[in-house]
């Protein structure tokens, strides 16, 4: 599965995200970030072994509005969604693996999180 890059895909994303039954992933970075760009291709990869889900690269300084009323103060800053709402939204270290691992521990059981951007859908709706 692709990754869906925010700045150029808006309207494939939001046809997405309206019909996904998974996660939504999204991965907020900058273009200047040395260590965002050497997480990009595991996180690439990742979208394909998990075509389930729905991974999204928003570049913070190209689509703000896609965080809502939160910042990113580290990279790389994930918010991960399913239909009800936020599951996670914070940094972790810059190994791939511990987003795999976050990602196989999310069920429809996990509780919703706040603080967190908003829905996706509401925010590609406002961008």
């Amino acid at each position: 599965m692709q990754v869906f890059e925010a700045q150029h895909n808006m309207s494939a994303l939001a046809s997405r995200l309206r019909e996904q039954e998974g996660l939504a992933v999204v991965c907020y970075c900058a273009a200047w970030c040395d260590t965002c760009t050497e997480y990009r291709p595991g996180f690439n990869a990742l979208a394909g072994k998990l075509p389930q889900h729905t991974f999204i690269w928003v570049d913070i300084e190209e689509n703000p509005e896609l965080l809502g009323d939160e910042d990113v103060e580290n990279f790389p800053t994930l918010l991960i969604q399913d239909r009800r709402g936020s599951l996670f939204f914070g940094t972790l270290l810059p190994h791939i693996s511990h987003l795999e691992r976050l990602i196989g521990s999310l069920d429809e059981h996990s509780p919703l999180i706040e603080p967190s951007p908003g829905a996706l859908p509401d925010l590609l709706d406002g961008a």
